[in-house]
């Protein structure tokens, strides 16, 4: 079994302690001098460690879309730019775009995502070849579709059967896309597949105000009751975005144990909204994730710059410079999004899975450190992390991945030649 010995690094409590890793556990914190025998040595003096973080919602392989269709509204972007690319993509794209993604997700931090987007197993590919963890929703689309309702289904079936080939850290769920693309039976079958299966439910809800004044008008009620009423609503379900959302449906939310995920920047960058309820929901018992959303409507995927961003709205908005406190955000973007994944992972303490990352010291952004988690939340960005370990081994040190330049030039080329294929059946 492999050993990894980290010595001396800085931990979240600002006391330095070693850690000693065996396989993809953490079985030692302390003073473990004389224990580094037979261990791969991680210096890490001038270092701290942190939990890696955790990306509660992302649409990986949309890195080909960082930069494409800016500054639109948010159905005008899907409608006319998005969707149209998409429908050109292949599983081989999703592929290449994952990785990148990857890469990306690595050198910023993160150890772990929940990702929807078509082609799973372009997904799932890339997660595994670059060894981080991901829990990988089969995206649905039925839109009234009977036929479309009838592959999903099937579908289900066979990726459920198909992701067994993959190790512990690729999982399965499956990820109605929001409640204007699927139908009131569909997320009652999603519902009854996951819960029989014990899969996740990913799913867009109440992520702008038409979005509820739509539901409203078709079903009488708002997203939160209507679902209620459909009798979806459990612990697995996982709620991206949740932004007008009034206090008796979040009281709902937490009755059923659902979970709701905060995307800042996507929320603000496409004017969805800003009022994310995070202190009420926080009141609640609601277990709240932070996500990046995808890199075409946050631009990037680093879990810093989203930490910052759901504590500084929170404040903003509030008019109150208590609310989203540094400590709080910091385990929303780390244990509770490890418990909503439900990986044994988020804190570092004996027993838990080896995912961390290790953060630069003398950096002038960490400089001087009284606290590290503050400056984690509100000073550092990706460019801190010096060293990512997930399930035990070292996917970066130094700041480089092995194989990098590769991933990101053969991105380059797959970019271009899906933007042209697009191009050209508009033609």
């Amino acid at each position: 079994m492999s050993k990894l010995f980290i010595k001396n690094p800085l931990h979240p409590d600002g006391v330095r302690r070693d850690i000693l890793i065996e396989g993809n556990k953490i079985v030692a914190i302390g003073d473990l001098q004389g224990m580094e025998a037979g261990a791969e040595v991680i210096d890490a003096s001038r270092m701290a460690v942190i939990p890696g973080l955790i990306n509660c919602h992302t649409h990986a392989a949309m890195t080909f879309f960082r930069g494409y269709g800016d500054d639109l509204r948010l159905m005008d972007w899907l409608n006319n730019m998005i969707w149209p690319v998409e429908a050109h993509m292949t599983e081989e794209d999703v592929y290449v775009g994952t990785k990148l993604a990857c890469l990306e997700m690595i050198k910023s931090g993160t150890t772990a995502f929940l990702d929807m987007y078509s082609f799973p197993h372009g997904t799932a590919r890339a997660v595994e070849e670059m060894g981080l963890r991901a829990n990988v929703s089969y995206t649905v689309f039925d839109r009234g579709d009977k036929e479309r309702a009838e592959l999903d289904k099937r579908n289900m079936e066979r990726y459920l059967k198909e992701f067994e080939r993959y190790s512990d850290r690729v999982q399965l769920s499956i990820g109605p896309h929001a409640i204007y693309t699927v139908t009131g039976p569909m997320l009652q079958y999603t519902h009854d597949f996951a819960k029989a299966n014990d899969l996740l439910v990913h799913l867009h809800l109440s992520e702008t105000e038409g979005e509820v004044k739509e539901c409203v008008k078709e079903h009488g009620t708002t997203p939160v009751r209507y679902l209620q009423q459909l009798g979806v609503l459990s612990p697995n379900l996982v709620l991206a975005h949740s932004l007008w959302m009034d206090s008796e449906e979040l009281q709902i939310l937490a009755d059923h144990g659902v979970a709701c995920v905060h995307n800042p920047a996507s929320n603000m960058k496409l004017a969805s909204g800003y009022r994310f309820k995070i202190e009420e929901m926080w009141q609640k018992g609601i277990r709240v994730g932070i996500g990046t959303d995808g890199t075409s409507s946050s631009n990037n995927l680093d879990m810093f710059t989203a930490m910052k961003l759901t504590s500084f709205l929170a404040k903003a908005w509030s008019g109150d410079p208590t609310s989203a406190k540094a400590g709080e955000v910091f385990k929303a973007a780390t244990f509770a999004g490890a418990e909503i994944l439900r990986i044994p992972a988020g804190r570092i303490e004996v027993g838990r899975l080896a995912d961390l990352a290790l953060l630069q010291l003398d950096i002038p952004e960490m400089t001087p450190c009284h606290n590290l988690v503050s400056n984690a939340v509100y000073s550092a960005n990706g460019s801190a992390v010096d060293t990512l370990i997930v399930d035990g081994r070292v996917l970066m040190r130094g700041r480089h991945v092995p194989g990098e330049e590769a991933i990101m030039s053969e991105a380059r080329t797959v970019a271009r030649d899906l933007f042209e294929r697009s191009k050209k059946q508009k033609q």
